[in-house]
Order: C-alpha cells, then sequence, then structure tokens
C-alpha cells in the first residue's frame, strides 16, 4: 500500500504587508475621481461631439475691411468696330489674331456705283469751270462795250457843250440866228440826257454781269465741294486701324457684299485692359465709384478702382468695370477669367472672429469654448467680410467659439467635447 504525502504537507498562513493596502487604495481613489470628474463635466450636457471634427477660433480686436468677392474677365478699354462706309464688296488684307498699327491698311471696299458717281460730278465740275471761264470773258467784253457806250456818250456831251457855247458868242455878234442858238441849247440838253442814261445803263449792266459771274461762280463752287466728298467718300473705301492692337474677330468672309454701315472687325487695343466684374445684386447699393478693387489674375493681385457700375439688374448681378492703377498690364489677356474684393469700408478696432459656416445659422448664436463644454450664447454680428465676421456683443476678447456648421447640434444649449 502506497501512503500519499499529506504526511510532509504544511499550511502557508497569507501575509498582506502594509505596502498594498496602500497601493489599493490609491487606484481605488483615482477611478472614482476620474469617474466623478467625468460625471460633473458632462453635467447638462445630452450630446457629445468629436473635437477634432470642429473649427475652433479665437476672437480678437483689429482692423477689419469690409468686402465683397466677384468674379469677372479681363475686357479691353477700347476695342473699337470698324465698319463699311459705303455698299460694296469687301477685300481683307488681316486675318483674325494679326497685329496691326494705327492707320495700317486693313480692308478695303469697292463700290463701282460711288466711283462712277464721282467720274460724273468731276465731268460736271469740269463743264461748269468752263462755263465759269466763259461767263468771265462776256463780262469782259460787255464791260468794255459799255465802256465805249459811257465814253461816246461823255464826247458828245462835251462836243454840245462847246456848240452851246459858240452859238451864245455867235449870236452876240449876230453871225447866227436865234433858231441856230436855240438848236444848239437843244443839243445840248439832249447830249446831257443821253449821257446820264448812259451812265445808269453802265451801272445796271455791271451789276447784272457782276451777278452772273457770281452765280456762275457759286455753281463751280458748289460742284466742287461736290466732288471732294465724293473723294472723301472713295478715300474712306480704304478702311485703316484706328488704334495699335490685333484684330479680334472677322465679322464678314472675303469678298463678301455688304451694306452701308455694315460691322466689318473688332479691334483690340492690348495698351489698355480693364476688369468686368459680376457683383451680387444685394451689395449693388453699397457700390461707388472710385472704390479700391484687388484684382487676382494668375496668381498675382493687381489694385484698380471702380470706374462704372451698370444701372440695370442681370441674373441678379449688377456688372462693374475696374480700371488698373498700374501702367503695366503684361500678362493679361482678352476675356481672362478673374477674381476681385471690392473694398467696401474700413473699420479700425473692432472685436472680430475668422469667418466660418456657423453664419448659416443667421448670426445671431455662437457655441463658446470653456474647457470641454461648448455653451450656446446670443450673439450679435455687423459687418462682415470675406474673411472675417465682426461681433458687436455676447463675446468678448480672446473667447473662443465653434466656426463649423451647427447643423448637427443647433438645438443644444450644451454639448460635450471628447
Amino acid at each position: 500500500m502506497i501512503r500519499d504525502t499529506s504526511a510532509t504537507d504544511t499550511v502557508v498562513e497569507p501575509k498582506h504587508t502594509k505596502k498594498s493596502l496602500v497601493i489599493l487604495s490609491i487606484v481605488v481613489l483615482l477611478l472614482a475621481f476620474v469617474s466623478a470628474n467625468a460625471f460633473f463635466s458632462s453635467e447638462g450636457a445630452s450630446l457629445s461631439v468629436d473635437k477634432n471634427r470642429l473649427q475652433i477660433a479665437t476672437l480678437e480686436v483689429g482692423d477689419l475691411t469690409r468686402d465683397v468677392l466677384a468674379t469677372g474677365k479681363i475686357v479691353a478699354a477700347s476695342a473699337p468696330q470698324l465698319y463699311s462706309p459705303e455698299q460694296g464688296f469687301v477685300t481683307l488684307h488681316v486675318r483674325a489674331g494679326d497685329t496691326v498699327e494705327k492707320g495700317q491698311l486693313v480692308a478695303e471696299v469697292e463700290s463701282p456705283e460711288l466711283n462712277s458717281l464721282l467720274e460724273q460730278e468731276n465731268a460736271e465740275m469740269l463743264r461748269l469751270e468752263g462755263e465759269l471761264a466763259r461767263e468771265e470773258l462776256t463780262a469782259r467784253r460787255q464791260t468794255l462795250e459799255l465802256t465805249k457806250l459811257m465814253d461816246l456818250a461823255e464826247v458828245d456831251l462835251q462836243a454840245a457843250k462847246r456848240e452851246e457855247r459858240r452859238a451864245k458868242a455867235s449870236i452876240v455878234n449876230n453871225v447866227i440866228s436865234q433858231i441856230d442858238l436855240e438848236k444848239a441849247i437843244d443839243d445840248l440838253a439832249r447830249a446831257k440826257l443821253n449821257h446820264k442814261h448812259a451812265e445808269q445803263e453802265v451801272s445796271l449792266a455791271k451789276d447784272t454781269l457782276a451777278f452772273e459771274l457770281e452765280n456762275a461762280r457759286q455753281k463751280f463752287q458748289r460742284q466742287v465741294l461736290i466732288v471732294q466728298e465724293l473723294k472723301r467718300k472713295v478715300e474712306n473705301l480704304s478702311i485703316v486701324a484706328s488704334v495699335d492692337g490685333v484684330v479680334g474677330n472677322l465679322l464678314i468672309q472675303e469678298r463678301a457684299l455688304v451694306n452701308k454701315n455694315a460691322p466689318l472687325m473688332t479691334l483690340v487695343d492690348l495698351s489698355a485692359y480693364e476688369a468686368q466684374l459680376q457683383v451680387p445684386e444685394s451689395y449693388a447699393n453699397e457700390l461707388g465709384l472710385g472704390m479700391e478693387v484687388e484684382v487676382s489674375v494668375q496668381g498675382q493681385t493687381k489694385i484698380g478702382k471702380l470706374v462704372g457700375i451698370s444701372p440695370e439688374v442681370s441674373n441678379r448681378e449688377v456688372t462693374a468695370r475696374v480700371r488698373f492703377n498700374e501702367e503695366d498690364v503684361s500678362g493679361l489677356r482678352q476675356n481672362q477669367q478673374i477674381s476681385a474684393r471690392v473694398l467696401l469700408e474700413n473699420k479700425s478696432q473692432v472685436l472680430k472672429v475668422r469667418r466660418g459656416s456657423f453664419m448659416q445659422a443667421g448670426g445671431f448664436v455662437a457655441y463658446k469654448v470653456e474647457g470641454d463644454i461648448a455653451q450656446k450664447v446670443s450673439i450679435q454680428t455687423g459687418a462682415s467680410s470675406m474673411r472675417e465676421i465682426e461681433i458687436l456683443s455676447g463675446l468678448a476678447a480672446d473667447d473662443q467659439i465653434i466656426i463649423s456648421n451647427y447643423e448637427n447640434f443647433i438645438n443644444e444649449d450644451r454639448i460635450y467635447l471628447n
């Protein structure tokens, strides 16, 4: 029979040292403190939100510039159109995109009717010029005849005066009879009358000749003006560039028949550009001429001023034009897309916070962050810009608020941030 080992077993009593009891007590107290802190910290917060998914910003005092964001495009400040001066067939000397200089021939209009009319009126001018020369010769001839008539009347008058003096002297010596004396006196009276009438006729004839000559001269001068105008129109058939730049769009085809005043092409002046902005209708009443504008073009910022505001609203937007302050417009292209900030107002020393999606709640409430708790508070906002919002009441400098969207907890007064 095999015996067990019970005879050799001994009873071992457990040993509890004082150090082990102290450590166990400390662990229990820590666990109790953490649980109590968690309980009291979340008191009144019925919703827990991940803090890493929120945007939190600190309020500060500083300058705030009210602005409005707008989009638009670069347009040429000077983009004149060229028109056909007359009806005819067009010959183009340039193509779209070609560089042109002011005064360069870009197109010609062929107008057979205008050329024919010029030849006809030129022939009429030559005819009237000949008539004017003929009238001048006729006037000279008739003037000579009138002068002859006047001279003859003067000679007859002088002869009659001599006969009258001779007759008076002869009657004293009884050389002639009384009848001969009376005849001499009558001849003198007749000579005076003829001389007087001759003077009047010559004067009237000269006035008539001068009138007819002036009339012929005016007809000729009027015809000269007609020919000059037709020549000007024919010269205008050669169309030249009005600015230095490039050819934008060709509005007709080669050898096309066009009407008078029909548009032919558009020129773009590359030395002067402006920005055309589309501003939201809600800011239309705040826009003013001379306001400063920051225009961003391909990563570059150019400064300009508002020089024009459209009086009409289209698609809930107002069109505004900006002229750049800089003379250097290199790198700009027609119809290039841009973004811009119109600087409406500059306010100094205001309480402000970074702009965020929390403004979608209306700007009347905000969640103020204190530790792990975000408390809903009422606020009043003021001016706003693209980057910042003015806070008028409800918060103070150095306060922190949640600026991200409140959609998930807008109905909660307090939320716990974990």
